[in-house]
């Protein structure tokens, strides 16, 4: 049995922690090995650098700062959970990964797509998901999901602007690799987002024994 890399992008309010949970319990129900993380964090160090990027500060934070530190963070994680678990053979489920920082620093920050790509190959060397769920809804409605669940942190105190282009990058990345990115309707109801995901479990299940 192979080792599996799935991550779960999307912007703000999109549902990708609840239906990483969803995944895991099914894939457990089929006798899978299943690892559950997030970025930035899943270590405790790397856990420590998320809040320093998520918290609200008096001080602004520098965008090269910013990106620095998510690569940090994932060196971490790559070294002391990620890499571990594929060489075991587990279906690593991560809620964000390097498709966020295209998103976030790339597409909401406005830096450059090279500088990013360059931390990309140093950090990960060849390693990339396996497959990439999307998690795809309008600005709005993610950000009255997100306020609705209580105190901002500093990526959801940004604008529309922001969001919008956050949005915009994961779909011009979606659509330049289709066959790494399953965009999946954030939108709908939470029963209707788990019935896409249900019609992705079959494959996902063949590739882990495959």
């Amino acid at each position: 049995m192979t080792g599996l890399f799935i991550t779960l992008e999307g912007p703000e309010g999109a549902g990708k922690s609840t239906n990483r949970e969803y995944l895991a319990q099914h894939l457990r129900a089929a006798g899978l090995d299943v690892v559950l993380t997030r970025e930035p964090g899943g270590t405790p160090l790397a856990e420590r650098i998320r809040e320093l990027l998520l918290a609200p500060s008096d001080e602004a934070m520098h965008a090269d700062t910013e990106l620095l530190l998510v690569f940090a963070a994932r060196a971490q994680h790559l070294s002391e959970v990620i890499r571990p678990a594929l060489a075991r053979g587990a279906v690593v489920l991560c809620d964000r990964f390097t498709d966020a920082t295209y998103a976030y620093q790339g597409g909401g920050r406005g830096l450059s797509q090279a500088r990013i790509a360059s931390l990309e190959s140093f950090v990960q060397g060849e390693l990339r998901p396996d497959l990439t769920l999307v998690f795809d809804l309008p600005v709005e409605v993610g950000l009255a999901r997100a306020t609705a669940r209580g105190r901002l942190d500093r990526f959801e105190q940004e604008g529309r602007a922001f969001f919008e282009a956050v949005r915009n990058t994961y779909l011009e990345r979606a659509a330049a690799a289709p066959q790494r990115y399953t965009l999946v309707n954030a939108a709908l109801t939470l029963a209707e987002v788990q019935q896409q995901l249900d019609s992705l479990l079959p494959g996902i299940e063949a590739r882990c024994r495959g």
